[in-house]
């Protein structure tokens, strides 16, 4: 199963705005992917029209966003269960940092119904850290039955090794780099023997798609209610565990 975990939406003021959740999911169809993930910056709010529009398009769907920590280090916080993952929407917009949007300058945070018409904006500026450490964030999410993988920790911005220097252990499902094996500094960075996997951040159409990762799992095992309803996360995190590492 072609696989990726990490994409934004036109709820992300960094990304584009014709990037609806319906966008998305057309985009990521035709390009082969069977499982995806919509991980806005600190929000889910774009992830129940995700959630309806999922099946039209022969995609199961990953629901989530990518968590800043108070480090400044992104972290993808991810569901299979839609409810669970909107109670968690709900408590980290409480503890984000309570600093309001301008989006003449930083760009609109919109989210959308499955229709595209849009249903509200978002008052705070997504991209601040939610008041959570990298090293509790894990136990936040997993209270609500989600899992966590850092972002990007080969990148040299909003990752572990941008603001700590390597990458910390953790109650990690898997890592994510933008490749493999991840290299930082000239080095192979030592990632713990963590399962590793690519994905694609699109934050625009034309990226998404662009880093998928195979996943060794059939959607009837993932999904076995079909089309519609939501996957089971301990078969997403034992096809995780096979993942290289």
């Amino acid at each position: 199963m072609l696989a990726d975990l990490h994409n934004h939406s036109c709820l992300s003021p960094c990304g584009s705005l014709e990037l609806s959740p319906r966008r998305l999911l057309e985009l990521g169809a035709a390009r082969g992917l069977k499982l995806m993930a919509l991980t806005d910056h600190n929000s889910s709010l774009n992830c129940p029209a995700f959630a309806k529009l999922s099946s039209e398009y022969g995609i199961i769907p990953i629901f989530g966003m990518e968590a800043t920590t108070n480090e400044e280090i992104h972290v993808l916080c991810l569901f299979t269960n839609l409810e669970a993952c909107m109670s968690f929407n709900d408590y980290a917009y409480s503890i984000l940092t309570p600093f309001l949007n301008n989006p003449e300058k930083t760009g609109d945070q919109v989210y959308v119904d499955e229709n595209d018409n849009i249903e509200g904006m978002v008052e705070y500026y997504l991209i601040n850290p939610i008041n959570l450490s990298v090293d509790n964030i894990g136990e936040e999410v997993n209270k609500y039955g989600g899992i966590v993988i850092p972002a990007h920790v080969d990148r040299s911005a909003f990752s572990m090794t941008s603001q700590l220097g390597v990458v910390v252990e953790g109650p990690w499902a898997a890592i994510e780099c933008v490749r493999i094996p991840p290299i930082v500094y000239n080095m192979q960075l030592n990632t713990h023997n963590y399962p590793l996997i690519t994905s694609s951040d699109a934050h625009y159409g034309e990226y998404v798609g662009r880093r998928p990762f195979q996943l060794d799992v059939n959607a009837e095992e993932l999904q076995p209610g079909g089309a519609g309803t939501e996957a089971v996360m301990e078969i997403l995190k034992q096809a995780l565990e096979k993942r290289p590492r």
